[in-house]
């Protein structure tokens, strides 16, 4: 019988986070990284298709939105997941301003933001030719799919100036 043999060594990494990052942290670190291309990452092509060197490979924001009643006990609530920030902020106006919906719960909607959750995920390609990719959430950051140590080298030097990611 024959015997699988390891071709590569992907490697993952995180970085756990002191202090949970906001939503407006977390998307003003990505525009950054998509703006400047800190990693030197290169663009490449695939399939034929020119890729960029940094792009958004997915995306959600999610939150709960309840409802109170006059005693403020909670009567229902509404989950939102949403792909954007925009269409998370308009599901979330939406859902607080339709008197119908309240009505029907039985109380006011309220959006605690302190449980909103959230993820992004950037694919990047070092110079190296490899791919792999980069996800944010609130309390860590997250490097998968690579081989050379550079590229984690190289992300863990531009963390350290990063105050919000300490």
């Amino acid at each position: 019988m024959a015997d699988f043999v390891p071709k590569s060594n992907v490697k993952s990494s995180e970085r756990k986070l002191a202090v949970p990052l906001t939503r407006a942290q977390m998307l003003t670190i990505v525009n950054g990284i998509l703006a400047d291309n800190p990693w030197g990452c290169t663009p490449y092509l695939s399939a034929g298709v020119n890729c960029p060197a940094v792009s958004k490979s997915s995306e959600y924001h999610s939150g709960k939105i309840v409802f109170e009643n006059n005693l403020g006990k909670q009567v229902g609530s509404v989950s939102v997941k949403a792909p954007t920030p925009g269409g998370f902020d308009a599901v979330i106006t939406s859902i607080q301003g339709n008197s119908a919906l309240a009505t029907a719960m039985g109380g006011e909607a309220s959006h605690d933001s302190s449980d909103d959750t959230f993820s992004l995920t950037l694919k990047c390609h070092a110079s190296n030719g490899e791919l792999y990719n980069v996800r944010f959430n609130k309390q860590v950051v997250t490097i998968t799919s690579y081989e050379d140590d550079a590229i984690l080298n190289t992300i863990e030097t531009w963390a350290d100036a990063i105050d919000e990611l300490e």
